[in-house]
């Protein structure tokens, strides 16, 4: 079972964390930590692990797939199955159809804030360049979207 997943002892998934980068990744879980913002934040480090862990499959096929976490935030610029591809399978399965998804990335392109919007995100943020503003961004994508966003309710499928 991978490290950082859920089993029976674990409060389920509340945020999934999809970014390659080191930096971006410590320092998001640094802002959680502080803040208590999430309990249990799951990483994973390309698109293609984001799609097994929300399908419980391949590493994480022992998950049930109907914990899903409150909200995915997806960068774009991914190794293996880009972010735009992640999106796209997560709006075309019932059973993630309306997981809230933040896409959360370095680009500025138009483009990919159209495509993205088109594929039904629920929010696009730049990631800041400056330590502060990356900080306060973090902070309030917690807030809003592990404490005060209401969930879709679960449907059956």
């Amino acid at each position: 079972m991978p490290p950082e997943m859920t089993d029976a002892s674990h409060p389920p998934v509340e945020i999934l964390l999809v970014e390659d980068n080191p930096n971006d990744v410590e320092l998001t879980m640094h802002v959680f930590k502080r803040h208590r913002l999430a309990n249990h934040v799951q990483v994973v480090r390309d698109g293609a692990e984001a799609l097994e862990f929300l399908f419980a499959t391949g590493a994480y096929a022992e998950r049930t797939g109907t914990d899903n976490p409150k909200v995915v935030l997806l960068d774009l610029k991914l190794p293996r199955v880009d972010g735009t591809e992640v999106l796209r399978q997560i709006r075309g399965d019932p059973r993630t159809k309306t997981l809230p998804v933040v896409v959360l990335t370095s680009s500025r392109e138009e483009r990919d804030v159209a495509s993205t919007y088109d594929l039904g995100a629920n929010s696009y943020i730049v990631k800041p360049v400056d330590f502060e503003q990356f900080t306060e961004a973090v902070r309030q994508l917690g807030l809003y979207w592990v404490v005060l966003n209401q969930p879709a309710p679960a449907r059956a499928t």
